[in-house]
């Protein structure tokens, strides 16, 4: 339970807030901690209240004085970077709810009381998806402007993009859709002409300026405002909703900053998305908007229902996929999923949807840029190239987290982490010279998977369309016969290859960087490419070879065997589920991105032989990898706990250890308490009936008791050092003349989590997974031995896989 934010040796110490020396290493990057705009502060200011006279009793004895009887700001709350006690958060909403419950029965305005009190979860999800939706919505507004405004800008107004503003041109042709008199690339602006090297030279520069100064004005603001705001932010909410505490995380500023800096990052051309940062913005609304409800500002565990609902509002405005959003926080983020959170979570993602396509923000009345509608059906020997690109999926993403992971860690124990800015520049330049002379890595990643996906019609007049020419009957105008690569196709799949090279090996040194990065469209672009480029293949296989054994029967010629933008598809699924280790939800989403249950099937198989294959070569996902990087107190629930070992073998302390630290029931002054304190960095300390015995009667948080003993100096006349301090039920009489003795029975949990020393240690695991315990005291025959903390845990974890137990940062 060693923990240094628990140093403080008085209550002054804890009003002091964190230092500028206090640091700590989240996401690679040294943070400053003094910001904890999450949480309103406490109001610690007890002059106003005056000093309360104690009346004396029989005897001259001072009377005692019950410092509960009035609730202590401060008592109850959590320090930065510890653990929430889930049972006590939970038995105290408990309480809350009963108490409201029993006084609606006394009057109408109690009977209302508890009607807004049982509405406003409901008000809150509301909120919460109108916010996120409306955010969305001016992201994806903001960046689509911004990629484009690397190429050019239109004259119309500045503020078009390049889709709008040939809108509205009545010169545009249908062949050339993407190019009008109103939108001027950088060359014609500056140059006057569009062709020949000078302009394309122009053109190639100022579209690497443009990409310098959006990463260089991004990585600048969140180290000047919210270094927080870096990174995906999933494995720090994954840390969070387990119930550890990091205050600032989900804050105004990172709000403000994440959102600004996304868009910023996203435009400059990188490779990244914004579909993982989205559920860290959409959590940031949900936490600032709880403050407006009392019982979730003031329970940690129920704001954590709160955010487990906002996470799946952020994939759902990501992706157009409330449902899916659903099960994504179910299955990947959340650590206590209720049912109730469970219908929350789906009404919230149904009004962010709502909110985004209200504002329908691509003009095409979808949430996505890259929906897509399939018309052919499959057939079952497809099924071999789909789980081909399963192996592949799975590939990738163990070989993504290997190497992700390695550089992430180079980038904290090397100086490289140091120039933050610099390497941020850097590689946005080798992205920027490296993207633009091929089209295909120069639009942008959502753009290219749009173009992946597509499902080449008689109007498509892109270059992966371009086959050669057939007849076509009427009755096939909506799905083309399978037709023989034209030239243009062949040099597609050229660009394409390089383009594969360059985001696999890209994209695993830009994740991870000090700017907003999300994981999800780098990783399915890989995998549309793949996807892609086999689909192209089997087509071309199909059409000359379809007498073939694998295609008789079914692939007659003239006919639409084989769709190569459904191969990009489940290519993507692949790849993302290689990474991320998502099924269930992964599926749900492609699913609801294509709106046809008949690919299911294949988009099953993918997801599965990905899982499958990437298990097989390590046994983690890229978020579970970072939050073992950065050290966070996280115990995931899917990790088998194997070894038989027993709670004695964990507990502390050791054989050679000093005693445990305790606190007698009634034997114990003021000064000896404080003393304690000063001396030991315990986040808490078992009270037991004597020294002699040992026998447990509770458990007292060390803030709890250093906030009461403060408080009591300030409000209680006559508590001084030699003051006893009692948790018993009954004071004993106190001898004549003695200082007002301090009762804190009502700070001490009377009901703490024990297990017998020689209970197995699976079991420990599975009760403080399952309980989300930060304490488990140990005892032999009813005498206290030692105590497993939650970081404990983690070490021996560590320890039995032959990792550095020393890795756990936090407690």
């Amino acid at each position: 339970m060693d923990n240094t934010g628990y140093c403080s040796e008085s209550f002054n110490s804890l009003q002091s807030g964190t230092s500028d020396e206090d640091m700590v290493e989240i996401a690679g990057a040294t943070l400053d901690f003094s910001s904890t705009d999450d949480v309103p502060p406490l109001d610690r200011d007890y002059s106003s209240g005056g000093s309360y006279g104690v009346g004396d009793g029989p005897n001259g004895v001072p009377k005692l004085m019950d410092l509960l009887d009035e609730p202590v700001p401060g008592v109850g709350t959590y320090e930065d970077f510890n653990t929430i006690d889930w049972v006590r958060e939970k038995s105290k909403d408990r309480d809350r709810h009963r108490e409201i419950a029993t006084k609606s029965k006394e009057s109408a305005w109690a009977l209302l009381k508890s009607i807004s009190d049982a509405f406003s979860g409901w008000l809150l999800m509301l909120l919460v998806g109108l916010m996120s939706g409306a955010l969305a919505g001016g992201i994806d507004i903001s960046a689509h402007w911004m990629t484009d405004l690397k190429e050019g800008v239109c004259l119309n107004g500045f503020w078009f993009n390049h889709e709008h503003c040939c809108w509205n041109s009545n010169e545009t042709t249908f062949q050339e859709r993407d190019k009008c008199p109103n939108w001027k690339s950088w060359a014609e602006l500056i140059v006057g002409t569009n062709d020949g090297p000078f302009a394309y030279i122009m053109n190639y520069l100022m579209y690497v300026c443009w990409a310098l100064l959006f990463s260089f004005l991004a990585v600048s603001l969140v180290r000047a405002f919210a270094p927080y705001a870096c990174g995906s932010g999933i494995p720090e909410i994954k840390t969070i909703l387990s119930g550890f505490i990091i205050r600032g995380y989900l804050g105004k500023w990172t709000l403000m900053i994440k959102t600004i800096t996304l868009v910023l990052a996203v435009s400059s051309g990188l490779s990244l998305g914004k579909e993982g940062p989205l559920v860290h913005v959409a959590c940031c609304c949900g936490n600032i908007l709880c403050h407006l409800f009392t019982k979730y500002r003031k329970n940690e565990a129920k704001r954590r229902e709160v955010l487990s609902a906002a996470a799946a509002v952020g994939v759902s405005v990501a992706f157009g996929a409330p449902i899916g959003g659903v099960l994504f926080s179910l299955e990947e983020v959340s650590y206590y999923f209720p049912l109730k959170t469970l219908w929350r979570s789906f009404f919230a993602a149904l009004v962010a949807a709502f909110t985004l396509r209200s504002i329908n923000p691509f003009g095409n009345s979808r949430l996505v840029l890259f929906y897509v509608e399939f018309h052919s059906p499959w057939h079952l020997l497809e099924l071999i190239p789909f789980v081909l690109l399963g192996i592949f999926g799975g590939i990738w993403g163990a070989f993504f987290i290997r190497a992700n992971i390695a550089w992430c860690r180079r980038r904290k124990t090397t100086r490289l982490g140091h120039y933050p800015v610099l390497e941020v520049l850097v590689v946005t330049a080798v992205t920027a010279l490296l993207a633009f002379p091929n089209s295909y890595t120069r639009m942008s990643t959502s753009e290219l998977i749009s173009e992946l996906f597509n499902d080449c019609g008689l109007l498509d007049s892109s270059q992966l369309c371009n086959y050669a020419n057939v007849s076509v009957t009427k009755s096939s105008s909506d799905s083309l016969p399978d037709r023989p690569a034209g030239q243009d196709v062949y040099t597609a799949m050229w660009q394409l290859s390089l383009a594969l090279v360059f985001k696999l090996l890209i994209t695993v040194v830009t994740f991870g960087m000090k700017v907003p990065s999300g994981l999800f469209i780098p990783s399915m672009a890989v995998g549309a490419i793949a996807g892609r480029l086999l689909g192209v293949g089997m087509e071309q296989l199909a059409y000359y070879h379809h007498d073939w054994v694998i295609f008789r029967g079914w692939c007659s010629p003239g006919a639409d065997c084989i769709t190569p933008g459904l191969y990009a598809m489940v290519g993507a699924t692949a790849c993302l589920g290689g990474v991320t280790r998502m099924t269930v939800s992964l599926v749900v989403i492609m699913f609801e991105l294509t709106g046809g249950l008949e690919y299911i099937v294949p988009l099953m198989a993918a997801t599965m032989t990905s899982k499958w294959v990437a298990d097989a070569l390590g046994r983690e996902g890229i978020y579970e990898a970072h939050i073992r990087l950065n050290g966070y107190p996280f115990l995931e629930p899917k990790e088998e706990f194997s070894h038989k070992t027993l709670a004695m073998d964990v507990m502390r302390p050791r054989r050679s250890d000093p005693p445990l630290s305790v606190i007698t029931q009634d034997g114990m002054s003021v000064e000896e308490v404080e003393s304690l304190i000063a001396e030991t960095s315990y986040s808490g300390f078992p009270v037991v009936v004597s020294h002699e015995s040992q026998r447990l009667v509770g458990f007292v948080q060390r803030r709890d008791l250093v906030i009461s003993i403060e408080n009591a100096r300030q409000r209680q006349e006559g508590v001084v050092s030699a003051s006893r301090i009692f948790f018993t039920e009954y004071t004993p009489p106190q001898p004549p003349n003695s200082p007002p003795p301090l009762k804190l029975r009502g700070i001490m949990d009377l009901s703490p989590f024990t297990v017998t020393d020689h209970t197995a240690m699976d079991i420990v695991v599975d009760i403080f997974r399952k309980l989300g315990l930060r304490q488990c005291l140990v005892t032999h025959n009813g005498r206290l031995l030692g105590i497993i903390t939650k970081k404990d845990i983690l070490k021996h974890m560590a320890q039995m896989a032959n990792r550095d137990p020393d890795s756990i940062l936090f407690n």
